[in-house]
């Protein structure tokens, strides 16, 4: 039992993690209904940005401020240049744009930043707590504690204020939130400056666990599952999703593939997912979409 429930426990925060990523993407989809591809190589420009900042000698808080300004005018200038010119092109358009733009944006990193691979340091340890009875990673704890914050972030930002009632009724209706009023354009580069900055938190927190590198990007692929489970739409939806996915594929690789000799870790979670497709396509917490006619 200590051990089923250590397994468990590690699934979890593992799932956290994903859940880390995946909130960008439900930040970018819930204001605009795009679904942005980038969203890995966001993460991945913004932990080569905070990490060379500190090799070349500024300060955590420094580093971590201008890192923060960096990805805000990132979102800024990719709304600005890339889905601007776009706002009335069809949803197969705007994801090939942000697919294009993922390789862009690997691409500008390698050309700025270089190909080598660092380490990130954040002053946690990812050592296991002696003190508790089973073993949980000091990292995976504070990444918990982080993404409670965040997600207590954005949940303000879309209930209580302004500019989030405004982005809800933008990805809604966005003709008709246009016709009452509403700034379309600097609402959607709220929306993309915030997921630079999610893109950020998710850089720092991947970074520190499996060092800062071009395959960092790949981690996009880990939130497809979880948006699936999930929801698209659903920031609390995220939360499950990435609950049960970190837990799933945990269980799944202990309990199952010692009998099918191991590895199903990487793909249980697709299984997973293509299951939802099938019997609730838009998740567990996603909004049904209905059309009169």
């Amino acid at each position: 039992m200590a051990f089923l429930l250590e397994v468990l426990i590690g699934g979890l925060l593992a799932g956290i993690m994903y859940t880390m990523v995946a909130l960008g993407f439900v930040l970018i989809y819930k204001a605009s209904g795009v679904f942005n591809f980038a969203q890995g190589a966001m993460v991945l420009f913004a932990a080569l940005t905070f990490v060379t900042l500190s090799e070349h000698g500024l300060a955590f808080p420094w580093a971590l401020a201008a890192s923060v300004a960096v990805m805000l005018a990132l979102g800024v200038t990719i709304e600005r240049v890339v889905l601007r010119p776009l706002v009335n092109a069809a949803p197969m358009a705007l994801f090939l744009a942000t697919l294009g733009l993922a390789f862009v944006l690997e691409g500008f990193a390698q050309l700025i930043y270089g190909t080598q691979v660092h380490g990130l340091e954040l002053g946690i340890s990812d050592a296991p707590i002696r003190s508790l009875p089973i073993e949980v990673s000091k990292l995976d704890l504070f990444a918990a504690g982080v993404a409670a914050a965040l997600v207590a972030a954005l949940g303000v930002l879309f209930q209580t204020t302004r500019a989030g009632v405004g982005l809800r009724a933008v990805a809604d209706d966005p003709v008709a939130a246009v016709a009452v009023g509403l700034d379309l354009q600097r609402l959607w580069a709220i929306a993309w400056g915030g997921a630079g900055v999610v893109a950020l938190v998710a850089g720092l927190l991947w970074g520190a666990r499996v060092g800062v590198q071009f395959s960092l990007s790949l981690v996009v692929l880990k939130a497809l599952p979880v948006l699936i489970i999930g929801g698209f739409s659903s920031i609390g939806g995220v939360i499950a999703g990435g609950l049960i996915v970190g837990a799933s594929e945990k269980l799944a690789e202990v309990y199952v593939g010692s009998h099918v000799g191991g590895g199903i870790e990487t793909w249980f979670p697709y299984v997973l997912a293509v299951g939802f497709l099938i019997a609730r396509p838009t998740g567990l917490f996603g909004e049904r979409l209905v059309e009169r006619v």
